[in-house]
């Protein structure tokens, strides 16, 4: 058995000397490394930015969107979609574990959900067996590799599979929301009718205490309804959030000129950054844990209007994000009935 690097380094096939995420193609042969694991692959749960890209260049022709994600695991060796630079998650069951990861929590026939990238992760398909467009989520027959840096959790036996992987795709939302809000905040949530928006609501609304104000912003009549049925967000306004001047003038008039000490945004399309920025208080923070955010058109553009605001790139990763996401759906019985109505 061949001896592979922590990191992946071992699959990189070009361009050489950079880590598996970045590259632009990986090996996804299927014989592991002495420190690797090999999972059978159940469901992939796309990006969101990634799958509403496809869907949208398919113009919703299933047909199309399964020829296209073919066609870049078989030009990269990883779902990594080229236009948005995201991947997404997948669950799946233990097939091999090298040897130097025996003494990991993990047995062959466990089933786990990665909490790394997609864009990252050696795949092969063999069939796709479902598309589900609503919940972003594709059945398929494959195996992927999980590096030895690679984390992942085991599925909880009091939910089902798919309702699992709904919230541990957005993990990293609502646990970075927790350490964000402090209580008397002032919280904007801009796609708050969303998969990650709802999880959001909840651990705001729990931080920002009752000295806080939590306001969710929906751009569609379902996802405003959505934010109404789940009874946490103090204010709702409803908005598009591609138009920035519009969203700051909502957000003034509902603060009466104060703005937001705390912007989340979850919003799967690109164009929201300017929106998040005017939203936000001079010394507040705006968390992009969206994929379509451009590093670049925050950054100059918060320059450009006099912002001094600090912006955090959504690491969809932090210390026990996929224990607090699965906590919110067993602590929220009505966010737990949303849910499953829409990923079940």
């Amino acid at each position: 058995m061949q001896i592979g690097d922590e990191f992946g380094l071992h699959r990189v096939v070009e361009p050489a000397g950079v880590l598996p995420q970045p590259a632009w193609k990986i090996d996804n042969k299927m014989e592991i490394y002495d420190n690797e694991i090999l999972i059978d692959v159940e469901t992939l749960n796309i990006d969101s930015a990634s799958f509403t890209q496809i869907k949208n260049e398919a113009a919703g022709d299933l047909a199309i969107v399964k020829e296209k994600m073919l066609e870049i695991v078989a030009n990269r060796g990883k779902h990594h979609n080229p236009v948005t630079g995201s991947g997404g998650m997948l669950i799946g069951k233990v097939a091999q574990i090298g040897p130097k990861l025996a003494e990991r929590d993990l047995k062959v026939g466990d089933r786990i959900a990665t909490l790394v990238s997609l864009s990252l992760t050696p795949l092969r398909i063999d069939k796709i067996k479902e598309i589900k467009p609503d919940i972003d989520q594709v059945h398929i027959e494959g195996q992927a590799i999980l590096f030895a840096s690679g984390i992942y959790a085991h599925l909880p036996k009091d939910m089902e599979d798919t309702l699992a992987l709904a919230v541990l795709d957005v993990a990293g939302a609502a646990a970075q929301t927790a350490k964000l809000v402090k209580p008397g905040d002032r919280v904007l949530i801009i796609g708050a009718g969303g998969k990650s928006g709802l999880l959001c609501l909840h651990e705001a609304k729990k931080r920002a205490g009752v000295t806080g104000q939590v306001i969710g912003m929906g751009h569609s009549d379902s996802s405003c309804a959505r934010i109404k049925e789940l009874d946490l967000a103090d204010l709702i306004l409803q908005g598009d959030a591609t138009k920035p001047v519009e969203v700051f003038e909502l957000v003034k008039e509902a603060t009466e000129g104060d703005l937001c000490d705390i912007v989340i945004n979850n919003v799967n399309i690109p164009g929201t950054e300017m929106a998040s920025i005017l939203a936000t208080k001079d010394g507040g923070k705006i968390y992009f844990f969206s994929m379509a955010t451009s590093f670049t058109r925050a950054a100059l553009g918060a320059e450009g209007v006099g912002k001094d605001v600090e912006m955090i790139v959504g690491n969809g990763y932090t210390s026990g994000h996929a224990e607090i996401s699965l906590e919110i759906l067993r602590e929220n019985n009505k966010l737990r009935e949303i849910f499953t109505r829409l990923y079940t």
